[in-house]
């Protein structure tokens, strides 16, 4: 076998080309956009990318593993740090930060992820791994630096705030197609977030 020995290789040692990694991902992405899930097969991502079928099936075993690898290649950005000790203004930067990162990808993107992950069992797994980790990196300072501080919150604060922000930002910008403009992001903090968030356990009535 020929090839310069390398730290990364593939398993059948030969040096990894990053390049080509790069052509797979962002040549899935194209046709999950322009094809869907369903129609997308490793052997049209092979031939987009300019690569082997052989060298995609080395990298991703299966459809669902290269999809939610290009899924989480495209947006690798990172949550706002904790600017103050304040709830409300943490919660203000970060619905802001997550808006962007939700209103930056295709609608036609979002529509095959979600529906693949309703058809493909493995798929559903692969990106609820991902969109876990995601969201307990993105909880993690501000609901931490909140409760060092006193703030009531309910058990599984962090979940319910990915679930609720998640939700509320897409069917703002996939069904109502409004931006998410400041003044949402301040209803949705205000209106939506804290109120679920802060426990009332001891408030009197």
């Amino acid at each position: 076998m020929t090839g310069t020995p390398s730290t990364t290789s593939s398993t059948m040692g030969r040096p990894r080309d990053s390049s080509r990694d790069v052509a797979i991902l962002q040549a899935t992405l194209a046709l999950l956009t322009e094809v869907g899930y369903e129609q997308l097969s490793m052997e049209a991502v092979a031939g987009r990318s300019g690569t082997a079928k052989t060298t995609v099936y080395r990298r991703y075993r299966d459809k669902a593993a290269l999809v939610a690898a290009a899924v989480d290649h495209r947006a690798p950005s990172t949550p706002p740090e904790p600017a103050s000790e304040d709830l409300r203004e943490n919660l203000l930067a970060l619905v802001g930060w997550l808006a962007d990162q939700i209103a930056e990808k295709e609608i036609g993107l979002l529509g095959a992820v979600f529906a693949g992950m309703r058809s493909d069992p493995r798929l559903a797994q692969e990106m609820r791994r991902i969109l876990n980790r995601d969201g307990a990196a993105m909880t993690e300072r501000p609901l931490r630096v909140a409760a060092e501080r006193g703030e009531p919150l309910v058990p599984d604060a962090a979940e319910l705030f990915v679930e609720v922000a998640s939700a509320v930002i897409l069917r703002r910008v996939v069904v109502a197609n409004e931006p998410c403009d400041q003044s949402f992001i301040e209803h949705v903090v205000d209106d939506v977030l804290l109120p679920v968030l802060r426990s009332t356990k001891g408030t009197p009535a």
